[in-house]
């Protein structure tokens, strides 16, 4: 599924980062609106009435600096017209139509998507009489609103809902896996796609995005087809560093929600920075496969120990997400760049993977002899049942009489011993506890 995306943009000091925090439900634009978001992102979710889209404060990665900031707008304005499906232009009540608005709106006219006007800080009557001047921008009925009193936004989300782009239609079935390659700016992204189109054994189509100039390139590899997610976004460049981060962060948003397996690139030689883990953590959340790729290994000085023990070192650093799967390439020299395919196709058939009910049981009869689950208050809460309810990702449901009083590690330790008999290696899984099954 391709989720649409909304725009915020405006001038700075217009409310654009109020406007995201009400719609989001959130405090802060920096505070994720739900899990997978990290904190540091102005990027989040919006469900209104069956609709859910994405929606990005464009005005998040706005550098102060004077001398950047005709620079600065006109990235922001780039950027949503080309990869947004709805922009939403803020423009502030309080101190009227200014000659900046008006040069916006003159870019924005060149967008193909809609463009909505919401005119923010309309907080009382005289303020709300003043709105008919920006029917000069000539984007159509200004829309007032207050995001500070929530005056307003029942309509505007009505209008965002019905501007949104029918994707129903419009969408070309992707071969699965979806496998998107995701990770912090100038790692070798592009490399490590470009290395992955070239090989001799694969065929490549390009399929359009459904709602923007997108590509999703379709690899055949031993004859087993897969999508590789938005390669197109991987390439674009950007005058402004805080932009390109602003980019790289909402181009991995969107690749998260939309793949089945993550190929997550780090650079060999710095290990895993406070971003990696971050898009790591995400990936966990979001429950998608992941393949942790440590990229230009041809620059690191080693030994026939050095992988293994950078390998225990990441075990280490990421704690209970040790489960991923971690390979080590050039992208740029192909080193086991045909690798990168064919765990790929491994974790996403351990995602789908389904154990059997009696076989569950089987097991769990087993581990309550040996190991049963500590007691708790004098309570015993060893486990009677379990199913496995979903898979993508695998989640099972385990009975206990006593189920809200069952500790985190033992939480942790029947991950493992899951892990141990029936694998699901790059998945997460998902364990839930309920009252006593009867």
């Amino acid at each position: 599924m391709s989720f649409p995306v909304v725009a915020i943009v405006g001038r700075p000091n217009v409310g654009k980062s109020t406007i995201f925090n009400r719609m989001t439900r959130t405090n802060r634009a920096i505070t994720a609106p739900e899990p997978g978001v990290t904190r540091d992102r102005h990027v989040g979710s919006v469900e209104f009435e069956g609709s859910e889209f994405l929606i990005m404060d464009t005005g998040g990665w706005v550098p102060r600096s004077e001398e950047l900031f005709d620079v600065a707008i006109r990235e922001q304005v780039t950027f949503a017209l080309e990869e947004c499906d709805v922009i939403l232009f803020v423009a502030d009540a309080q101190t009227g139509l200014t000659d900046i608005d008006l040069e916006i709106a003159q870019m924005l006219k060149r967008s193909k998507h809609p463009v909505l006007l919401a005119i923010n800080k309309a907080d009382n009557f005289n303020i709300e009489a003043e709105i008919p001047e920006f029917y000069k921008l000539g984007l159509g009925d200004p829309h007032p609103l207050s995001a500070v009193q929530g005056y307003g936004f029942g309509d505007l989300l009505e209008k965002i809902r019905d501007a949104l782009p029918e994707t129903g239609n419009k969408t070309v079935e992707r071969p699965r896996p979806l496998v998107a390659v995701l990770g912090r700016p100038n790692v070798g992204k592009s490399s490590l796609v470009n290395a992955l189109l070239g090989e001799e054994r694969h065929m490549v189509t390009d399929i359009a995005g459904t709602t923007r100039d997108s590509i999703d390139s379709v690899v055949r590899y031993y004859k087993q087809p897969l999508t590789l997610v938005d390669t197109a976004g991987l390439r674009r460049k950007t005058k402004v560093k805080e932009a390109l981060e602003f980019y790289t962060t909402v181009r991995t948003q969107k690749a998260l929600k939309e793949c089945d397996v993550a190929v997550i690139l780090v650079e060999a030689q710095e290990g895993l920075l406070s971003q990696d883990v971050k898009i790591i953590q995400e990936a966990v959340t979001y429950g998608k496969g992941i393949v942790l790729c440590l990229n230009k290994w041809d620059l690191v000085e080693k030994d026939e120990r050095t992988a293994g023990l950078i390998a225990e070192e990441i075990d280490e650093r990421l704690s209970n997400i040790s489960f991923i799967e971690k390979l080590f390439i050039s992208a740029k020299d192909k080193q086991r760049v045909h690798k990168v395919l064919e765990v790929a196709f491994r974790v996403y058939e351990e995602r789908q993977k389904r154990i059997s009910t009696g076989e569950l049981n089987r097991f769990l009869e087993q581990l309550m002899e040996r190991q049963p689950p500590p007691a708790v208050k004098g309570h015993d809460l060893r486990l009677s049942y379990i199913t496995q309810a979903d898979a993508d990702p695998p989640t099972f449901i385990l009975f206990s009489r006593w189920a809200k009083l069952i500790p985190e590690n033992y939480q942790l330790f029947l991950e493992r011993r899951i892990r141990e008999q029936y694998g699901f290696q790059g998945v997460p899984i998902r364990l839930f506890f309920r009252g006593k099954k009867t």
